[in-house]
This record gives structure tokens, C-alpha cells and sequence, in this order.
């Protein structure tokens, strides 16, 4: 899907054909819109490198464009890993702004929203660090989701004996693991952008990059911090789920126990010899009595323990 923006005095519109100062969205474009693409000169090595899932954070320039490969977090509460990354590509080019992604996401309907007041099409490099800024703002939002989840499971593991709680640990771990490799590439690829100086022509675009950098850095952190705690709390209660079933264990020992007495007791007296008080009328009352005697005794004891 190709979608055009101009940035005009009612605000961000979109218009049926290109013009000067626009921005192109390009949403899992198919054939036709690929060529489309080509014919206003995006490379077709651009357009695929940012479909690729594997391909990493970096920029490339020339005289006539400027190709910025951004990785985004992309969040699938149905699969396996609830959170990934996917690429992002930002190609600058004559006084237009190409962004190819493979899904719609919810920072380009944020950035379509009017939520930067200083956000204008024409000013493609200040817009393309508006992305940057949005991409780090999604990242720390979905670490605090993460944190959320994890919390949640956390307060399900203290009395469980299972894997599954773990198992959803690793999910996020696992999560955590691509956010953490795509911020450090996004972080080099930023890096080499304050070097070209491209984004030094206005002071505002200066002070938004090193804010953009803050906002990157921090989600780093972030990262690293939930990561290092996701790590020992999944150490630590491996240990609590094996202590939970060493805790079901003594219980169910100690019941088995408990139920053998009264079924040692019978089976002295249901020998076929002759037994103190046999021909006594309340001997049954008396055996069953001395059983459940028996048996609290050793409820009482296990109880002492805690064992019950």
C-alpha cells in the first residue's frame, strides 16, 4: 500500500499523486507498487533491504539520496516471542521522505496524527529524526509491557510447581534479547549520523538528535536492566519450583503414612488366630479408635515438621 502525505496549512493531508515536500508511505508494497517505487528512483536493493527481517540498523549516502535502515519493535501477542524487530527504511531523496515497512505500525498513524507540532514533510531530515524519536518512545513503552508481564507471572510462580510460568519468562527474555541488538545497531547507525552532520543545518534538528540519543540510550539501559533482573528471577524460581514440589512431595508422604497406620492396625487383627480381646462386643470400636489414635499422633508429628 502507498500511501502520499504533504504537510500543507490544514495540516498533514494526503494526496493522490507525488509532489515536492511529501511523504511516501510504503506498506508491504506489492509488484506493482515496487515498480512504482522505482520509477520515482528508490533503488530496488532499498525497497528489499527493508522487507528483509535480517537486516541490520545502518545508513548509506550519496550525492542524490540519503537511505537510512532503522529497526523498530514490532509486538505479536500471538506467536511465540510476543515482541520482535523488524526494519525499518528511510529513504531521503530530492524533496521527498520514502518510509517501507513490511507492517502499518502505530508510530506512522501517530506521526500522521499530528502529535509533533514541528513535524513538516518538507523538512525530510527533521521528520526522518521525528521517526528516530517515535522508534525509541515505542521501544521504552514496550519494556514497561515487558516489565508488566513479567510481574504478573511473577506473583503465579510463587506457588507453582510447573514449567509453563517459566516458559513464559523465556518468552520475554527472548524478546528482550532482539530489543537489545537492534537499540546497539540503531545506536551505531545514529551515532554515525551526528558524525555526516546532516542533521546540523538547523539548531532545533541538533537539540532533537541529541534528544533522540538520550531517548535511545535509555532504552537501552532499560533493556540491559530488565534482562540482568529476568535472568535471576528465572534462576531463582527454578529453585522456588523445585522447593514447591519438594514441599507436594513431603505432603503426600506424609499422607500415605498417615492412611497406613489404620491399615497396619487391621491387618494385625484380621489374622486368622486369636487376638486379645477378639470376643470383646466393642472390639471393633476399640481397633478403630486405636487407629485414629495412631493416626493423629502421626498427623500431629508431621504437622510439627511441617510437613503438612
Amino acid at each position: 500500500m502507498l500511501t502520499i502525505y504533504k504537510t500543507t496549512d490544514q495540516g498533514l493531508e494526503q494526496l493522490e499523486s507525488m509532489a515536492n515536500g511529501t511523504w511516501v508511505k510504503a506498506i508491504d508494497p506489492t509488484p506493482e507498487e515496487i515498480q512504482q517505487l522505482v520509477d520515482w528512483g528508490i533503488d530496488v536493493d532499498y525497497i528489499n533491504y527493508s522487507l528483509d527481517f535480517d537486516e541490520m540498523a545502518r545508513m548509506e549516502r550519496d550525492e542524490d539520496y540519503t537511505f537510512i535502515l532503522l529497526r523498530i519493535p514490532h509486538s505479536q501477542p500471538e506467536e511465540d516471542v510476543p515482541f520482535i524487530t523488524i526494519p525499518l527504511g528511510i529513504m531521503i531523496r530530492g524533496n521527498t521522505i520514502v518510509t517501507i515497512c513490511r507492517y502499518d505500525k502505530e508510530m506512522f498513524r501517530v506521526l500522521a496524527n499530528g502529535k509533533y507540532r514541528l513535524l513538516r514533510t518538507s523538512k525530510r531530515y527533521r521528520f526522518a529524526l521525528y521517526i528516530f524519536l517515535e522508534t525509541a518512545t515505542r521501544y521504552l513503552t514496550h519494556l514497561r509491557e515487558i516489565n508488566r508481564m513479567t510481574d504478573i507471572i511473577e506473583d503465579q510462580l510463587q506457588k507453582s510447581t510447573r514449567n509453563r510460568e517459566v516458559m513464559e519468562l523465556l518468552k520475554y527474555q527472548k524478546s528482550l534479547t532482539y530489543f537489545a541488538t537492534a537499540l546497539r545497531s540503531n545506536e551505531v547507525m545514529m551515532e554515525r549520523v551526528q558524525r555526516t552532520q546532516i542533521f546540523n543545518y538547523y539548531e532545533e534538528d541538533q537539540e532533537l538528535l541529541e534528544d533522540v540519543l538520550t531517548e535511545n540510550q535509555q532504552a537501552i539501559q532499560m533493556t540491559g536492566i530488565a534482562t540482568e533482573i529476568l535472568s535471576g528471577m528465572m534462576d531463582a524460581f527454578a529453585s522456588i519450583i523445585s522447593n514447591n514440589l519438594n514441599g507436594v512431595m513431603k505432603a503426600l508422604a506424609a499422607i500415605t503414612i498417615i492412611l497406613s497406620v489404620p491399615t497396619i492396625v487391621a491387618s494385625f487383627y484380621g489374622m486368622n488366630v486369636e487376638l486379645p480381646g477378639e470376643v470383646h462386643p466393642h472390639a471393633f470400636l476399640g481397633i478403630l479408635g486405636i487407629s485414629l489414635a495412631l493416626s493423629a499422633i502421626a498427623a500431629f508429628i508431621f504437622y510439627k515438621r511441617d510437613w503438612l
